[in-house]
C-alpha cells in the first residue's frame, strides 16, 4: 500500500538542518549539521515528514553549473524503507534536473548502482573510499614545485584552475570548504606562481575529510595529500578515484583501510566529468 500512496514531499530548507541530520546520522554517514546547512542552502532539498514530526526521508540537488547537478542524500529511516519513498524522492530529483535543463551526477553504492541503471545512468569510473587513522610520511612535491597553505585571496584563481580540470563550476562549495577548514587548505604553485594543484578538507561527525583534491599530476596529488594528512588530526576519510594507483599505495603504506567502493554515474553526457585523470580525491558523494 505504501508504495502506491503519493508522497508527500515537501521542500526542506537550511534551517532544517539540526531536524534532519538524525538521517545521516542513523544511515552511519559522516555528515555534520555544517554540511546539511551548507547543502540545503547551496542546494534545494526535497522530503518526506512523519505523523511524529520528524523528517523520515530526505534527498538533495547541488547545482554544479549550469549545465550539471549532483544528487544526493537519498536517505530513508528504516520503518519506512521497502516502500518506495526513496525511489519517490531520486524521481523528483531527477525531474527537478530535468527541469533546469541539466545533466544529473551522482556517486553510487554498490547497493544503489542497480537501482540508478534502469533510471538510465551510466558508469563514469569507479571509486574507493579509504579510512585512515593517521599519516605519518610526508611526501616531497616534484622538483620546482611549492606546496603552501592556500587563502581566500586564492579563490578566484583556484576556481578558474578547478573548472576544466573537475568538470564542475562550484566556486560557492571550494570557497565554503576553505574558510570553513582553513588549516586543510593547500596549494601546490609553480616558482612564478602559477597553480598545479591544490587540497581542501573539512571536519565530519566520524572523521576527517579529505578532498576534492585536484592537481596536473599524481606526484603532485600525493604531495598534497600527504600534506594535508600529516598537517592534522585523524582519523581521516578520503574518497579516490580507482585509476591513481600510488596515491592507493600510499594510503595502504599509512595503514589505509578501504571497505566501500563507488561509481560515479551521470544521466546523460557531462563534458569533462567522465575524466578523473586530474581528480585525485572527491569532495565526497554529497558534494559532487
Amino acid at each position: 500500500m505504501a508504495g502506491t500512496e503519493p508522497l508527500d514531499v515537501r521542500p526542506i530548507e537550511a534551517e532544517h538542518a539540526e531536524a534532519v541530520w538524525p538521517l545521516s546520522i542513523e544511515a552511519g554517514w559522516n555528515q555534520n549539521v555544517a554540511d546539511w546547512r551548507f547543502m540545503l542552502g547551496a542546494g534545494r532539498g526535497f522530503g518526506l515528514v512523519g505523523a511524529d514530526g520528524a523528517w523520515h526521508a530526505s534527498s538533495l540537488v547541488l547545482p554544479l553549473g549550469q549545465r550539471l547537478a549532483w544528487i544526493s542524500m537519498v536517505l530513508v529511516t528504516k520503518d519506512r524503507r521497502r516502500g518506495g519513498v526513496g525511489t519517490g524522492l531520486l524521481k523528483r530529483c531527477i525531474a527537478d534536473v530535468q527541469d533546469m535543463g541539466a545533466v544529473a551526477g551522482l556517486d553510487a553504492t554498490e547497493l544503489g548502482r542497480p537501482i540508478y541503471l534502469p533510471l538510465g545512468f551510466h558508469d563514469l569510473y569507479s571509486i574507493r573510499r579509504w579510512h585512515l587513522d593517521a599519516a605519518k610520511d610526508a611526501v616531497a612535491p616534484p622538483r620546482g614545485i611549492e606546496i603552501r597553505p592556500a587563502t581566500i585571496a586564492d579563490l578566484s584563481e583556484l576556481a578558474t584552475y578547478d573548472r576544466p580540470l573537475s568538470g564542475m563550476e562550484r566556486p560557492t562549495i571550494l570557497a565554503h570548504l576553505l574558510l570553513r577548514q582553513p588549516g586543510l587548505a593547500w596549494i601546490a604553485q609553480t616558482p612564478s606562481g602559477a597553480i598545479t594543484g591544490y587540497a581542501l578538507g573539512r571536519e565530519g561527525r566520524i572523521a576527517t575529510s579529505i578532498g576534492p583534491v585536484i592537481a596536473d599530476s599524481e606526484p603532485i596529488a600525493l604531495a598534497l595529500i600527504a600534506k594535508a594528512t600529516t598537517s592534522a588530526t585523524g582519523p581521516f576519510i578520503i574518497d579516490v578515484p580507482e585509476a591513481h594507483r600510488d596515491v592507493r599505495a600510499w594510503i595502504e603504506g599509512q595503514g589505509g583501510q578501504t571497505p566501500r567502493a563507488y561509481m560515479r554515474m551521470t544521466l546523460g553526457t557531462a563534458k569533462g566529468l567522465d575524466d578523473p585523470s586530474y581528480v585525485f580525491a572527491l569532495a565526497g558523494p554529497e558534494l559532487g
